[in-house]
């Protein structure tokens, strides 16, 4: 039985995109690269992020199709990372939470308190 509720769970598409979108730092990535290419120095320093963190993000992101990742052959290396399509079609998403963090939460500091 419980392998059932958990294939039903993974069928059901709210449940697959929470996966992939689920994770604070994941949307901050994706949000940030909206405007264009980024490189890692630039997604950890707008991010705050470890660069433990970040790196595993960007992997993860990467193998899901979100993001691609360009490393150029210079000394020092250069590593560039940009949304791909799938990646783009999160961006209303984000704009949507954004809105609804304006509208409902604006004066909610106890949530930013957690969000480290």
């Amino acid at each position: 039985m419980a392998q059932t509720q958990q294939t039903s769970a993974c069928a059901c598409p709210v449940t697959r995109a929470a996966k992939l979108l689920g994770d604070h730092w994941t949307l901050l990535i994706v949000h940030d690269l909206a405007d264009g290419c980024r490189r890692f120095h630039q997604l950890q320093e707008s991010t705050g992020m470890s660069p433990g963190v970040l790196s595993g993000r960007l992997r993860h992101l990467e193998a899901a199709g979100m993001i691609t990742r360009r490393q150029y052959s210079e000394i020092p290396p250069r590593v560039e990372y940009t949304l791909t399509e799938k990646g783009r079609a999160v961006l209303p998403i984000i704009e949507l939470l954004r809105d609804y963090g304006e509208t409902w939460l604006a004066e909610d500091d106890e949530l930013c308190d957690g969000a480290e």
